[in-house]
């Protein structure tokens, strides 16, 4: 084993999807509604998205002789996106729900608070809060019993948590994922 050491990146930059070319502007489309987006730039079969100081943070890419997605297949489960605060989480749900962009799947996860959508290609995107700013408290909560029995999480309403949030219930009872007991990967809607 070498003793070089290499150095850690400071962040993840972008992502690129390679779509198909009749998917190609639905996927544009969506991201540029999912995000809040802007194209920064765009040549035939190839979009640059930003939603921030990045240039691009999104890339879509139509590419020839690509196939739709074969969700049985090894890959990429899921993109995930952090939002600063329960409030901004909440009214981006709010208002991609008024755009008809659905969740599929709302869940604590406990460290995390987690909003999961899919986008017309079927790849999986998280919006979520970090619920625990702590990284003791964190890997207290991951290598403890009751996460090793649920790694998983509890679902939860965002109507729901959305009326409790606005009726003034204190955020620590609204983020602390609650004990349900077992439950295991197989049980994970996407």
């Amino acid at each position: 084993m070498s003793s070089i050491k290499v150095p850690q990146p400071v962040q993840i930059a972008r992502v690129v999807l390679r779509t198909t070319a009749g998917a190609y502007p639905k996927m544009v489309r969506f991201y540029k509604t999912f995000l809040s987006a802007s194209v920064s730039a765009q040549v035939s079969g190839l979009s640059f998205l930003t939603f921030d100081k990045e240039h691009h943070r999104i890339a879509i890419l139509s590419a020839p002789d690509t196939t739709p997605k074969d969700s049985q297949s090894c890959g990429l489960e899921h993109i995930s996106f952090t939002y600063e605060n329960l409030d901004d989480l909440l009214q981006a749900y709010r208002g991609r729900k008024a755009m008809r962009l659905e969740p599929a799947w709302c869940v604590n996860h406990g460290p995390t608070l987690s909003i999961y959508y899919k986008d017309p290609d079927g790849n999986n995107l998280e919006t979520q809060i970090d619920t625990i700013k702590d990284m003791d408290e964190i890997n207290a909560m991951i290598t403890g019993d009751e996460f090793r029995q649920n790694p998983i999480g509890v679902d939860f309403d965002p109507e729901e948590l959305w009326k409790n949030m606005r009726s003034g219930v204190p955020y620590e009872e609204l983020v602390t994922r609650r004990s349900i007991g077992p439950r295991g990967v197989d049980t994970v809607p996407l």
